[in-house]
């Protein structure tokens, strides 16, 4: 990979790694709050159901996921396994869509 594109990934991890923080306060904050609450699982789900503001934060979850854990996954590759090169990068890209896949699967059970 070129040095113009290892640099571009620098900046997406730690921006990646920003809206994940946040979205890991607000997702805990809010199930720490139902359960003491007393909500149920059914409850939360009822509560999500439909909810577009939900499918967005979640939604941006997902993409924070998507982008922040290949780009470590590489690295962590090339560190540790001495893996680098095309193959690494394109397991770890193919991680990635699994991640985005998967996510929007979970997404969309949880709030259509």
């Amino acid at each position: 990979m070129s040095a113009r594109a290892e640099t571009r990934l620098w900046p997406a991890q730690r921006a990646s790694a920003a809206v994940l923080a946040l979205c890991v306060a607000v997702h805990l904050a809010t199930m720490i709050i139902a359960v003491h609450g007393g909500l149920s699982a059914a409850d939360l789900l009822g509560r999500t159901r439909g909810s577009a503001g939900w499918a967005a934060f979640y939604g941006v979850f997902v993409l924070g996921v998507a982008i922040h854990a290949p780009i470590g996954l590489r690295t962590v590759a090339g560190e540790w396994l001495d893996w680098r090169g095309r193959a690494a990068d394109g397991v770890c890209a193919l991680i990635g869509v699994a991640l985005l896949v998967l996510g929007a699967r979970a997404i969309v059970a949880v709030t259509l």
